[in-house]
């Protein structure tokens, strides 16, 4: 993002921001929608259930989302508790990502009917654009939070796919490593190593197969 600062290019600077932020705060609210769904309502009574970006958006992590690419927003609260099922912590961790999804295939297909149907104002240059976005944004986002490391909802899911043993196991190596092999690709990411290069194709190749159009 920061790149189309540096290239004058500002209006894809502020219809990118205004993606992540949308894909954030539905990302979030799926998470805490999910939850109360499965008998906790922390989420609610903390006033995360809701779309409102200011409710979701960490003033820090979208600062360096816009300059340097990877960022955070405020993880949603939760009382595993007042969980009433054994899969509570997968489906909402999944519902994250969900929400995701399903950004990027309004988007996608949003984009793909405009050109079918020749929606004139979808193809002009800002539509057009915010749309790509929305789409390629959120694909990623999905994918990067599926990753089964650190504190990303990947790890929240995997242990259901895993023996007891092993999900043992993986939980403990995870408390132990998993938030420096997180940063360790980010790292990996700024010296030239395209990790999230390659997540980015791979989301926009997904993004395609979503079209029904």
């Amino acid at each position: 993002m920061l790149n189309f600062l540096l290239q004058g290019d500002y209006e894809k600077f502020i219809l990118a921001l205004i993606a992540i932020i949308i894909a954030l705060s539905f990302h979030e609210f799926g998470h805490a929608w999910t939850a109360k769904k499965f008998g906790d309502n922390t989420a609610e009574r903390m006033g995360r259930l809701t779309l409102n970006p200011l409710a979701h958006i960490d003033p820090f992590g979208l600062l360096m989302v816009a300059t340097v690419g990877f960022g955070f927003a405020k993880p949603v609260p939760t009382n595993p508790r007042n969980f009433n099922s054994y899969y509570a912590s997968a489906w909402i961790s999944a519902a994250g990502p969900g929400m995701n999804l399903l950004l990027a295939f309004i988007s996608i297909n949003l984009l793909a009917a405009a050109h079918t149907f020749q929606i004139e104002y979808l193809l002009q240059r800002g539509p057009q654009i915010f749309l790509e976005f929305m789409a390629l944004i959120n694909m990623l986002l999905m994918l990067f939070n599926l990753l089964p490391i650190g504190p990303l909802d990947g790890h929240y899911i995997l242990p259901y796919f895993l023996s007891k043993k092993h999900a043992y196991l993986y939980s403990m190596w995870n408390a132990k490593y998993g938030v420096m092999l997180l940063m360790g690709l980010v790292l990996l990411s700024f010296v030239g190593f395209p990790i999230f290069s390659y997540l980015f194709y791979f989301g926009a190749y997904l993004a395609n197969l979503l079209v029904i159009f």
